[in-house]
């Protein structure tokens, strides 16, 4: 006999660029299982398929495309009823998007609330009108203090839940209902939305236009939420929001970064904190100290540098040096010697001389990164970068990045290189059914981006380990970014 789960209305979820969408998509489907969707694994055979889909850069925009795409033909095949796209390039083009595609269903962040009334109108034939894209930041006070009065009237994804049932996470928060979140994986790190939205005017990057004002969620909802993901069995809380630094900045005096450490390093069930998405010009040393102090924020510094000449910084509408960014790393050193630092750039934003290049390269060698991300610039509709005079070519763009990336890759091995014979300790993610390695990351390993630590399986033996156990081991070698190393004790 049917216990009836199989009869429920099917929605397979794919979920597309950082971290901060993945929490989106874990509320999207907490939403939708309480409304009597069953989530299924697999595209092929789903009732519909829905794309929580990426709008940062070219690149993302066209991976999101080509699953909606890939979702299209099931659709056209008999293999699923529907396809719709959420996320954020479906909130930036709306019904743009809507018209260029018109095998999706496009819905905007303002229809969360009411995503199991969509996908059921959907499967029912009903085609949702596509919104007209608007630019969030107008939605909230500009000042940030006024914020959290009006925040309660609109919809931030994986901040505000209107009429939002409770799932189990903690108790309610004074400020309003409880969160929706139903995890989509089994991995012992997870990532914990602090905050939403930017109030920066980066000259290359559209995002705050489509995801808004800062908005940080309170002190104790975040608390809330990471006992209850640590009662789900994570044992890595990775912090994200547009902006991390930024965050309290409109909660009030009392409420900032490093309050939000001290009060998540009590919580005993959760041993490892990753703070990623800190603004160099917001970095103070003070920061760095706590960060450096507490024993359960590992020593992670994710360093949004983007340029290191200061001409190109200015046309960024960014701040800083090579001098002043080196002494920045220079303090997170001396806070935590092993500590990580990965960083992103940009090569070939509009105006960049050649000696501007050699500046980045200079910076880069200088600083020593563990990882670097090397991005070729491209024209983002919306932002002042577009309307800037010094554009370059394409191929000129292409060869700078490859020559930054060919420069930052070679630093990377070195940095890996300087840390054979440390003590370092390893949470472990996966087994290698082959050979019996275990794979897992150090504490200046992030998540999916930063490379691996394999414990050589030659010293495993017979220990008896599992996903999510934290070992110590010395790193004896290094392939690439990623590191071996041997175990030397567990620490449970």
């Amino acid at each position: 006999m049917s216990d009836g789960t199989s009869d429920l209305l099917s929605v397979h979820l794919v979920s597309l660029g950082c971290a901060r969408n993945d929490v989106d998509s874990e509320e999207l489907a907490a939403r939708l299982a309480e409304g009597g969707f069953r989530l299924v694994d697999e595209a092929d055979g789903a009732d519909a398929v829905m794309v929580n889909t990426c709008g940062f850069i070219t690149q993302a925009k066209q991976e999101s495309v080509e699953v909606l795409l890939e979702a299209a033909d099931l659709k056209a095949e008999g293999r699923t009823q529907a396809v719709v796209a959420v996320g954020c390039m479906a909130e930036r083009y709306g019904a743009d998007l809507a018209a260029e595609l018109p095998e999706a269903d496009v819905l905007g962040f303002d229809d969360y609330d009411d995503i199991v009334a969509r996908l059921q109108g959907i499967l029912h034939g009903v085609r949702p009108t596509p919104h007209v894209p608007r630019d969030r930041r107008e939605l909230l006070p500009i000042t940030p203090v006024e914020r959290q009065a009006a925040v309660g009237g609109i919809v931030v994804p994986g901040v505000t839940h209107a009429g939002s049932a409770h799932l189990g996470i903690g108790p309610a928060p004074a400020s309003g209902p409880r969160e929706f979140h139903r995890r989509l994986s089994g991995a012992p790190s997870a990532p914990l939305k602090i905050a939403s939205g930017c109030d920066r005017r980066c000259a290359f990057c559209a995002i705050p236009s489509f995801r808004g004002s800062y908005v940080s969620r309170a002190v104790d909802d975040i608390v809330a939420e990471a006992r209850w993901l640590a009662s789900q069995g994570v044992r890595e809380a990775f912090l994200v929001s547009e902006n991390t630094s930024s965050y309290g900045k409109d909660l009030g005096p009392g409420q900032d970064l490093e309050v939000l450490l001290r009060e998540l390093s009590g919580i005993d069930e959760l041993p490892w904190i990753r703070v990623s998405y800190l603004q160099p010009a917001e970095l103070r040393p003070g920061l760095v100290g706590t960060m450096g102090r507490l024993d359960k924020v590992v020593d992670y510094f994710d360093l949004s540098f983007q340029h290191a000449a200061p001409d190109v910084l200015r046309r960024m509408r960014r701040f800083g040096d090579p001098d002043a960014f080196l002494d920045l790393i220079g303090q997170v050193r001396s806070a935590a010697p092993q500590a990580g630092i990965r960083a992103n750039v940009i090569a070939g934003f509009p105006g960049e001389t050649e000696r501007d290049v050699e500046l980045l390269a200079d910076f880069l060698r200088a600083a020593r990164l563990d990882v670097c991300g090397v991005f070729a610039y491209s024209d983002e509709e919306g932002t002042e970068g577009v309307r800037l005079d010094g554009h370059l070519p394409e191929d000129e763009i292409e060869d700078r990045r490859a020559m930054l990336a060919d420069l930052v890759m070679e630093v990377m091995e070195d940095r890996a290189t300087d840390r054979v014979g440390e003590e370092l300790t390893v949470l472990l993610e996966a087994r290698d059914e082959e050979d019996g390695s275990w794979v897992g990351r150090a504490a200046h390993q992030g998540p999916e981006v930063d490379g691996v630590t394999t414990l050589d399986p030659a010293a495993v033996g017979d220990a008896h380990y599992a996903v999510g156990d934290f070992v110590r081991a010395r790193v004896t070698d290094a392939e690439g970014i990623d590191l071996v190393a041997r175990p030397l004790e567990e620490v449970r």
